[in-house]
């Protein structure tokens, strides 16, 4: 707080507290017989009588304990109070408690697999409310995606599903740039390769258009591949399947040919931290591998 704003607050708070101080006592006296000077039915008035003295007092306790409040505490300008108390400091107190707390919960899973835990309930249960606080709002509450967000239950992964990489996905996120092709292709080109793409993916296309495609195919197979099958060490989608992020009917392709898409999924080690981060990720891989079902107990003979 600069000097300005500090002597500006304790202007305030001296003149509220003098002013108060001066309305009460300057009207606990009262001439004997003194009215209000207000009529009401022609003959009806109020004596103007001081406030009874216990209110007085219970005004005047409030007034010291809001001067004891600021001796004490934060509020008088800059004066950081006798005690040193900040609702930052509290907070660090606060967040140092539940660390404190949360780290041994915590102990319990580490030094094991994250795919080891993919198959613990425990572990499972703690990932699973990490994620819905922190990653359903853009990949939904049970992991199934949306337009642009990568669908987590299903075996089909942009940069690879095994659990190493899943977590390092997490924790320094990805950044996925399919670049404008206009201006390379043109307005045909852009349609000649959607519908070869369409015809990569088996869905209805043009076989005469997709054939021109085919050879303006050759600037994207640097990232998806000659075959069209992908690149998970770019995030390069395989087009051969049936597994669109952005949608695989002419319109959406079209779109993403033209004008490019940026995906972009934020580094969560700096906000979840290590442990988090391993829990989620067992919980995301638990979605697409699921425990297998125990074999039924043969009956007694």
């Amino acid at each position: 707080m600069t000097t300005f704003w500090s002597a500006f607050v304790i202007v305030i708070v001296v003149v509220n507290i003098a002013g108060s101080l001066w309305l009460l006592f300057g009207n606990a006296r009262a001439t004997p017989g003194e009215t209000t000077g207000h009529t009401w039915d022609e003959d009806l008035t109020e004596y103007n009588k001081p406030l009874p003295r216990w209110w007085m007092g219970m005004f005047v306790l409030s007034v010291v304990f809001s001067i004891g409040y600021l001796v004490l505490y934060p509020g008088f300008g800059s004066f950081a109070g006798s005690l040193g108390w900040s609702s930052a400091k509290q907070h660090d107190t606060d967040v140092a408690d539940a660390n404190a707390k949360l780290d041994t919960l915590f102990a319990q899973f580490r030094g094991r697999p994250v795919a080891e835990l993919a198959h613990d309930p425990k572990a499972l249960a703690i990932g699973r409310n990490v994620f819905a606080n922190h990653c359903a709002a853009c990949h939904g509450s049970g992991g199934r995606g949306a337009p642009g967000f990568p669908n987590l239950t299903d075996d089909d992964w942009l940069y690879g599903g095994d659990a190493d990489t899943v977590v390092k996905t997490i924790a320094d996120g990805r950044a996925g740039t399919m670049p404008p092709w206009e201006a390379m292709l043109g307005d045909r080109g852009v349609r000649d390769v959607a519908q070869y793409v369409r015809q990569l993916a088996g869905l209805s296309h043009n076989d005469v258009v997709a054939l021109a495609g085919r050879e303006r195919f050759a600037v994207c197979a640097a990232c998806h591949g000659a075959d069209g099958k992908g690149n998970r060490a770019l995030g390069a989608p395989n087009l051969t399947d049936d597994v669109w992020l952005y949608g695989s009917d002419f319109a959406s392709l079209d779109a993403t040919i033209r004008t490019g898409r940026h995906g972009v999924m934020p580094a969560w080690q700096p906000i979840l931290g290590e442990d988090r981060v391993r829990l989620v990720a067992a919980w995301v891989l638990s979605l697409s591998n699921p425990a297998p079902a125990a074999a039924p107990e043969k009956a007694a003979p």
